[in-house]
């Protein structure tokens, strides 16, 4: 099985791809991992600044490759990131359809209002990050009405963390 984990910055996606890891012995690939191997290796002109609209489309023709290989080779594996478009589906067939679940992390705004400072002392829970100023409150209202509305939009599974944080994905 093959377990796509979506959502906006901040929301826990490699929080839940950590838990899938220990729940399930499930390896998992962080898409911000490889987009910086890429960038710092010289082997594409992006940068971190570059904007999703320019990084999406390149990181996922290559995921969408790791994707079918590890469905090819019959293994399991966790991908989380921000770079999986919502029409992630046009690019398999049923058999690999099959294979795959997808699911996008979205806060609630009233979660987002409520929650904000607790959203940016959790940031570092699974890993070390530089200070991201740029993540405001309206950043994450903005973004995070998008992905419902685009969840919505393509029919993608989505878990909407309105309450208490809690992230469980049951395979």
């Amino acid at each position: 099985m093959i377990l796509l984990i979506g959502g906006s910055s901040h929301t826990g996606k490699t929080l839940a791809a950590q838990r899938v890891l220990e729940k399930y012995s499930y390896p998992y690939l962080s898409i911000d991992h490889l987009k910086m191997g890429l960038m710092r290796s010289g082997m594409c002109s992006l940068t971190p600044e570059s904007s999703d609209e320019e990084l999406t489309p390149f990181l996922w023709n290559i995921i969408r490759e790791i994707v079918k290989t590890a469905i090819e080779n019959r293994q399991n594996l966790v991908v989380e990131g921000c770079y999986i478009p919502f029409d992630w589906k046009k690019d398999f067939d049923f058999a690999g359809l099959k294979q795959i679940r997808y699911v996008c992390l979205v806060f609630s705004e009233d979660y987002i209002r409520r929650h904000y400072h607790d959203i940016m002392n959790h940031a570092n829970v699974m890993e070390r990050r530089l200070e991201d100023a740029s993540c405001t409150r309206e950043r994450l209202l903005r973004e995070n009405r998008d992905n419902l509305e685009q969840c919505r939009r393509h029919g993608c599974d989505y878990v909407l963390i309105d309450g208490a944080y809690s992230v469980d994905i049951a395979l």
